[in-house]
């Protein structure tokens, strides 16, 4: 190999390592264990493309993807390209191929086969560069796979949140048995217009919620309780809407025959953690009389994840040589 080869290669793995985005993806199905192994094939088609995390939960019956790659910019300093657009693409493909929405059924809130996207700078990467690729993914599922898209927070033109496209669209009413979530349950006109994609909504695809924003942290408490109506009272009550805590937004949810959960986003991690969470998700079960686990992460943190990536791109290519 050349001296030039060398450096271009130097360059290019300089560039991998401080200019990183995070991908999200979180799909309807965790039961099916050959409609998953379809869409992982199709995660494999890009190896600069690398899976670091991967959550799993029967009950909800979804599961999330944890995907990073690098962006790549002109001599302007403009993104012009990640490997995460293709890869993610290929992912949305196989999910929508394999898994019908009408025949799925979950404990945990969802609007489509493809529920939720959302894309996180890592490292020296920036929020614009984010929703730069959020868009462009959007673009491609609206308009190459005919599925209606939302976009939120930094991808959208005015910023909208994600909890207020959600409950627009009726995502945290249950459709079946009072604490389930069946089929596709809207109707198949939206009553409004989708940022990308078509108004007419596919029943057995449903829609997409595609955003991009600082790093939101997930952090799952378990209650020892059957009785959800309870669970949902006191997550109102730790969550910043119900006069809780602030930059904290919370869903009871039931997690088996005997227990139920909270789930938890924490918008601003660094300023409202998981202890706090924690501590007043006890107090407030305590005055109820029940009792609580510890809560979990549902992923690594971005230091984590920025370590795990390099350490797997770092094998890959000593494998590959």
């Amino acid at each position: 190999m050349d001296l030039n080869q060398i450096c271009k290669d130097k360059k290019k793995k300089t560039v991998q390592q401080s200019m990183l985005l995070c991908c999200k993806l979180y799909i309807s199905e965790t039961r099916n264990n050959s409609a998953l192994e379809s869409i992982e094939r199709a995660a494999r088609l890009n190896p600069e493309t690398v899976i670091v995390n991967k959550f799993q939960d029967g009950v909800y019956n979804r599961v999330r993807f944890t995907l990073v790659s690098y962006v790549a910019h002109d001599s302007t300093g403009s993104p012009i390209y990640s490997p995460l657009q293709q890869t993610v693409l290929a992912m949305v493909g196989a999910a929508y191929e394999a898994i019908n929405l009408e025949l799925h059924s979950g404990a945990h809130p969802r609007l489509g086969v493809v529920d939720h996207i959302c894309f996180h700078p890592l490292a020296r990467a920036s929020l614009d560069e984010a929703a730069w690729l959020a868009k462009l993914v959007a673009a491609d599922i609206g308009n190459r796979l005919q599925v209606p898209v939302f976009l939120y927070e930094a991808a959208h033109p005015t910023g909208k949140a994600l909890d207020s496209i959600r409950r627009e669209m009726g995502y945290f009413r249950p459709n079946f048995m009072g604490n389930q979530w069946a089929g596709w349950a809207l109707p198949n006109v939206l009553p409004e217009k989708p940022d990308e994609g078509p108004t007419e909504v596919s029943p057995a695809r449903g829609i997409a919620i595609i955003g991009a924003s600082p790093w939101v942290a997930l952090y799952n408490v378990p209650i020892m309780s059957a009785d959800v109506s309870v669970t949902r009272r006191i997550a109102r009550m730790v969550s910043a809407r119900g006069g809780g805590l602030p930059t904290v937004q919370t869903l009871g949810l039931v997690h088996g025959e005997d227990s139920t959960e909270i789930a938890c986003m924490l918008l601003e991690p660094n300023q409202v953690g998981a202890d706090r969470v924690q501590h007043r998700v006890e107090m407030l079960a305590a005055q109820e009389g029940l009792d609580v686990e510890k809560g979990y992460f549902t992923d690594s943190s971005p230091e984590m994840i920025v370590e795990k990536y390099m350490k797997l791109v770092s094998d890959n290519s000593e494998h590959v040589g």
